[in-house]
């Protein structure tokens, strides 16, 4: 990883960041993406739960894995309300480090919450798919079809389908929170999936390939644009097909996002294309920094929290 030698906040404004708009649509993206939808969601797979026997911050927690599309097992954590009844779900993603541990801090005390980790990341570590972020973003890059990142979508619209299977009851009561990686695959994955009724992603990825490519960055932003630079021909349709900004356009549900002003692995302005581009009802909240340490950090984190109890209330 190159060391950092550049301004992380890329010299935007806050009304700059507020301008930066998404790449022109490639023909044949809504196609693409309603037919993976309709296919995968054939499938209902089943949720296999074990109970730890572990309870922490008033949720049981349960390991739990299902079959996800071609056949790939996805691992992770199931949260319980130990003492209160469970009125809604919550879908929650992790960043590219993958989560091997449940997190049990969420202030959603009355909800059943799903923590599945992405094929190749984390629990779902498996054989052909690198669990290192600068070699996973690069799986089957050059075939727009094969990508890694449309088949993590895939585990997210299964993972879905599997806790509803599973729950029924809670149909129609799902949110989705997703950090950085899983922040960019929710953008991709909802505009597709009615299943969910609102969401909130946190300094997401993917957002504006053709902008990204121009910046220096560190982590898996820095990996594609050094494959791009030897081999631009064969990956661009690929970033096109799969650029959460692109794809924000079309997302139809109430979306709460918190973007960051500087953050040197995730770019400012590609977080901004994806939030500028959704034209439903959306929320902003400014982060000082993304993936940094910083003083405000825990008082942002805290106002963020008392937000997103609010946005959640209502499924």
């Amino acid at each position: 990883m190159p060391v950092r030698d550049f301004d992380p906040s890329y010299g935007y404004s806050k009304s700059q960041l507020l301008q930066v708009p998404a790449p022109q649509e490639p023909a044949g993206f809504i196609p693409f993406w309603q037919e993976r939808y309709h296919q995968v969601t054939q499938y209902i797979p089943e949720l296999s739960l074990t109970d730890t026997g572990k309870v922490e911050n008033g949720f049981r927690i349960h390991s739990f894995a299902f079959i996800s599309s071609q056949s790939t097992p996805i691992k992770g954590w199931l949260l319980i309300p130990e003492n209160t009844p469970a009125r809604r779900g919550m879908i929650v993603g992790h960043g590219y480090g993958g989560s091997d541990d449940p997190f049990t801090s969420l202030p959603f005390t009355d909800a059943i919450i799903m923590q599945p980790s992405f094929r190749g990341l984390g629990l779902s570590a498996c054989q052909g798919i690198s669990s290192l972020p600068q070699w996973h973003v690069l799986h089957n890059i050059q075939d727009f079809r094969e990508y890694v990142l449309g088949y993590c979508v895939e585990d997210l619209w299964l993972a879905v389908s599997a806790f509803l299977n599973h729950f029924p009851q809670l149909n129609q009561h799902l949110g989705y929170l997703g950090i950085s990686f899983s922040g960019g695959v929710g953008a991709l994955a909802l505009p597709f999936e009615h299943r969910i009724q609102r969401a909130h992603v946190n300094v997401p990825t993917f957002g504006n390939y053709q902008l990204r490519l121009q910046l220096p960055t560190l982590g898996s932003g820095h990996s594609v644009k050094c494959f791009h630079k030897r081999h631009p021909e064969a990956i661009e349709k690929t970033l096109a097909f799969h650029d959460a900004a692109i794809a924000a356009k079309h997302i139809h549900i109430p979306m709460h996002f918190a973007c960051a002003k500087s953050d040197p692995m995730v770019a400012p302005p590609g977080q901004f294309a994806i939030y500028n581009a959704v034209s439903s009802e959306k929320q902003l909240f400014w982060l000082k920094q993304g993936h940094a340490d910083y003083p405000e950090q825990e008082l942002e984190n805290h106002r963020l929290l008392v937000q997103l109890v609010q946005f959640f209330d209502s499924i």
